[in-house]
């Protein structure tokens, strides 16, 4: 396996990445998922210790003997910490031998903070974060502040947007990977397709993927129904406490 590969709603205080921006033509029940997720965004400040301009924060986790400080911003969804990811992480740490990250190549769809990708290189995987390239200075600090010096493999971080020139930027024949993980990649926005697509484009045989979600809206259980079509799943997981679960899949025979 390749192991040096380089890859390349309208709220007052969030912006969405250009090809999550919400259409002119808007229903009630979209407005109010909008709001919903809006709020829960900005509830996160009530956690962080504000900066001096009140944009950032941060915030601190402890996994793999590790403690981790992650930098978020309420500029953009995608540099929040969702309640999938911390999930994910947990999940992963409390198993470690159904899951075993070391010497793994991981890729992270929709990375956002990076916290998942950070806790999948102190596992000692070989990490490749993804996310859009608004998101990817953030993401790049994070990882480099929480992973330099204390892993196996130096995570890279590559632009990807889900759905398009897959098999030009990530062909199959080059780009395979033990696990793909996403965290909270389902909410409401207007590229579920591409998103599905995108994860068949990387679960080939052999692959594992492992993906934690809080469910928040209809078209979330409507996404679940199309993932099980499209993969062999199981549910590993169900908080009831969040409303998140964690799925397992692998590729239809």
């Amino acid at each position: 396996m390749e192991r040096s590969l380089s890859c390349g709603q309208k709220n007052e205080l969030l912006k969405h990445p250009d090809h999550i921006r919400p259409q002119p033509n808007i229903t009630d029940e979209e407005e109010e998922d909008r709001k919903a997720m809006a709020g829960e965004a900005l509830k996160r400040r009530n956690t962080w210790e504000q900066s001096f301009f009140y944009s950032l924060g941060f915030e601190t986790f402890c996994f793999a003997g590790h403690e981790i400080s992650i930098r978020e911003s309420l500029d953009r969804y995608g540099a929040l910490i969702w309640p999938g990811a911390v999930a994910l992480c947990s999940y992963l740490e409390q198993n470690q031998e159904q899951f075993n990250m070391l010497d793994k190549a991981v890729l992270e769809l929709g990375a956002g903070t990076g916290l998942v990708s950070i806790v999948a290189s102190l596992m000692g995987a070989w990490v490749t974060a993804t996310d859009l390239p608004e998101i990817l200075i953030n993401l790049n600090f994070n990882l480099s502040r929480n992973t330099r010096g204390r892993c196996r493999y130096t995570p890279q971080v590559a632009q990807l947007t889900w759905g398009e020139q897959l098999d030009r930027n990530f062909p199959s024949s080059i780009y395979n990977y033990d696990y793909i993980l996403c965290a909270d990649v389902v909410y409401h926005h207007d590229c579920l397709d591409e998103l599905l697509v995108t994860m068949k484009h990387f679960c080939s045989p052999g692959t594992t993927l492992l993906w934690a979600n809080k469910i928040r809206f209809q078209s979330d259980l409507h996404f679940i129904e199309n993932f099980k079509k499209a993969f062999n799943t199981t549910l590993l997981s169900e908080i009831t406490e969040g409303d998140v679960r964690i799925y397992k899949a692998t590729a239809l025979e």
